[in-house]
């Protein structure tokens, strides 16, 4: 059964292009997943500090593998100071 995630990053306002950066290279990384089915990164045209993901992966475990890959990892590890708040991830269901 597929999982679908939205996940939105909010950075400060000095770090967004650091952040959209780093996050570029998430996708990169992660659309080479086999359990990968979508990966689609936006940046909010009213608040260009505002990241949102909307992610489809395969399964419950192509999900787990995928968090924990080592630049996955590295990425929440580092990418903390650059960040208003933490990530907020939502589990969702396709109504529609």
């Amino acid at each position: 059964m597929p999982i679908n995630l939205t996940v939105i990053l909010k950075s400060k306002p000095e770090s967004k292009e650091t952040l959209k950066s780093l996050l570029l290279d998430l996708v990169q990384n992660s659309t080479k997943e086999a359990a990968c089915l979508q990966y689609d990164l936006h940046q909010s045209v009213e608040e260009s500090t505002i990241f949102i993901f909307h992610e489809i992966w395969e399964n419950e475990a192509g999900l787990k593998l995928h968090n924990e890959q080592s630049y996955l990892i590295s990425f929440f590890e580092n990418v903390k100071p650059l960040l208003q708040e933490p990530p907020i991830v939502y589990r969702t269901e396709k109504l529609t």
